[in-house]
């Protein structure tokens, strides 16, 4: 048996081990990704850094995954020299994988800051801008949270367009129409979510109520000469072009 010092507690374990396995069977917990006890360690994600005094007496940083235990090691999972070198660890890896949930839960388990998680916004307004200069809603604005700028929805504004969607040019804004149900979503936050209107010529949901009636307020200055009906684009153009077929002179 090995006796060495974790977290200045004295632990008894087999020879041969590996810091990171000994401390895990007394349940101290060490991050790590890419450590599997069928395959041989190698030390690539670089997330279960340990301190330990190094042959030059000055407290230093080794991975447990590697590093074997020996007599007398002194080991610690917790120092700042340990969460600087995570920290490095964790960002070195959402670099490659910016999206992944998994390694932003497991920073935060470990006390690890990240800031704000990547949401695929360039804060370019684009969507603020269209939504206010052109569709009129107003639905959208920016807003400072904890030192960053996002985009977040005004509650009650969004009319259902999609044009806040059909602009962004990431795709961080997703409009989904699912059944009878279209909601607009950047982010975990909803900007809106609205019942689909039922188009009068093919059955088809196609808008939202909501925008329909927006519409309607816009337009009402203008005399309406035609009989009103709520049809989707395709059957807009379908019967617009019929309409404008029988209304030609016949041929002498």
């Amino acid at each position: 048996m090995i006796t060495f010092t974790l977290n200045d507690q004295r632990v008894s374990v087999e020879k041969e081990m590996s810091v990171l396995d000994a401390a895990r069977a007394g349940g101290t917990a060490i991050p790590t990704l890419c450590h599997h006890p069928a395959v041989k360690p190698s030390g690539s994600c670089r997330l279960c850094a340990v301190e330990i005094i190094g042959h030059t007496g000055e407290p230093t940083t080794m991975l447990s995954c590697i590093l074997k235990v020996r007599e007398g090691l002194v080991v610690k999972t917790e120092s700042d020299l340990v969460k600087k070198a995570r920290l490095k660890a964790f960002k070195n890896l959402l670099q490659m994988a910016p999206q992944s949930k998994k390694i932003r839960q497991m920073a935060e388990a470990h006390g690890i800051p990240l800031g704000p998680p990547p949401d695929g916004c360039i804060r370019c307004r684009l969507c603020i801008r269209v939504c206010k200069e052109i569709v009129g809603a107003e639905a959208l604005k920016m807003e400072k949270r904890d030192g960053v700028h996002f985009v977040v929805p005004i509650e009650g504004r969004c009319i259902g367009c999609g044009t806040c969607a059909n602009i962004c040019p990431t795709d961080a804004i997703t409009l989904e129409d699912r059944e009878n149900v279209r909601l607009i979503t950047i982010r975990d936050e909803i900007i809106g979510q609205h019942p689909l209107a039922v188009c009068e010529g093919c059955g088809k949901r196609f808008a939202t109520p909501k925008f329909l009636a927006y519409i309607e307020r816009r337009t009402a200055p203008h005399p309406h000469v035609k009989e009103e009906h709520r049809y989707c684009p395709t059957c807009a153009k379908l019967f617009s072009e019929r309409i404008r077929t029988f209304s030609r002179p016949a041929k002498r």
